[in-house]
């Protein structure tokens, strides 16, 4: 299954904040979640710490879910428009030298954000999981306007 992708971090390749996954069927529920950070730059205290809408967890906990979360699935998909966000994806299925979570056959997809935007902004810019449902809305739609 595909996974809509998106992600918060601390600054220019700074720390994961927060990430969604919103499934691109709607019958399966998104993943959202935030980690705890303890020295956010300013930009971020202003525009993404307000709007997370979740509790922060540690990071280890995040791991765990995320894997969790995609654990049940033989080949996920995560589209994202950034490659930061992909990174992050995939650092958090890191957890020590050699070790990683036991998520195999995940693939990760690219797009081109200004080939699939729709223009239209997420209804609450900065939080992952808003941005990871515009995402899918946007590929969708492009999606459907190339088949059709």
């Amino acid at each position: 299954m595909r996974y809509f992708l998106d992600t918060e971090f601390n600054g220019f390749c700074g720390d994961l904040i927060s990430i969604a996954l919103v499934p691109e069927d709607d019958g399966r529920a998104p993943f959202y979640a935030a980690i705890e950070c303890s020295s956010p730059t300013p930009w971020v205290v202003e525009h993404i710490m307000p709007v997370l809408d979740i509790e922060p967890m540690s990071r280890s906990d995040v791991a765990d879910r995320f894997a969790d979360y995609l654990g049940d699935d033989p080949e996920p998909q995560l589209v994202a428009d950034w490659p930061e966000d992909i990174a992050h994806a995939a650092r958090l299925l890191v957890i020590g030298p050699g070790l990683m979570k036991p998520v195999r056959n995940i693939r990760f997809h690219l797009v081109d954000a200004e080939l699939v935007s729709s223009g239209e902004g997420s209804a609450v810019p900065h939080n992952a999981y808003q941005d990871a449902l515009r995402l899918r809305a946007d590929v969708l739609a492009y999606e459907k306007r190339l088949a059709g």
